[in-house]
């Protein structure tokens, strides 16, 4: 059985369960992380010693951090699927996971989500903020160019590069901000909704996010 640390509303453990969900994968989760705090216990701490989530456990392996989780899932799960063996089919893929986590995370998840939905109205840096919004929609106008001619990122199937950048997208459609026309986003967007797996462990309401710099 494989186990997970952290809670659904965290971003980062999101990713995991969804693909965890597309491989249909039975596992055990550990509520961690936020209100449910943990992250200093010496017990965590051991299992990892950088204090975050999500984090999993398959027997006696340990896999911290939330990109080397998912490519550790697809490489013992999802072969045929979400995984080559072959290093040149996967570099695609592995480019744009890296491209969500240096470039798009920052500029909406940090820039814009944390920077504004989750900062109180009081304490915002409205100049920052917008400039991590322009960032961001620059951002999401080159998937739309990404996705000409595709129903996914990499092609006709759901693929490891969907995975942390389609993880954005349901905060990013369901803040009040302003957004470009972006109708191929929109349409990757609607066929990512229609998977069990990403409308369970994706689509997580976050008003109790709003206002909280705490976790």
């Amino acid at each position: 059985m494989l186990t997970i640390w952290g809670r659904r509303s965290a971003f980062n453990v999101q990713k995991v369960l969804w693909l965890m969900g597309e491989l249909g994968l039975a596992y055990e989760r550990i509520e961690a992380g936020g209100d449910f705090g943990g992250l200093d216990d010496p017990a965590f701490r051991t299992l990892n010693p950088h204090g975050r989530v999500p984090l999993l456990r398959d027997g006696d392996v340990l896999v911290w951090e939330s990109h080397a989780i998912l490519r550790y899932l697809a490489a013992r799960h999802g072969e045929g699927t979400f995984w080559s063996p072959d290093p040149a089919r996967r570099v695609a893929a592995d480019g744009w996971m890296d491209w969500s986590q240096t470039a798009l995370q920052p500029a909406f998840l940090t820039g814009v989500f944390w920077g504004g939905y989750r900062t109180p109205e009081a304490l915002r840096d409205e100049q920052a903020l917008a400039a991590a919004l322009e960032r961001a929609n620059r951002l999401m106008r080159r998937l739309e160019a990404q996705l000409e001619g595709r129903d996914y990122l990499l092609g006709e199937t759901l693929s490891l590069a969907d995975i942390p950048t389609g993880t954005n997208l349901y905060r990013y459609f369901e803040l009040e901000i302003d957004r470009p026309s972006l109708p191929r986003v929109e349409a990757w967007y609607a066929r990512l909704q229609a998977r069990p797996a990403y409308a369970e462990h994706v689509m997580v309401p976050f008003g109790d996010l709003k206002g909280r710099l705490a976790f």
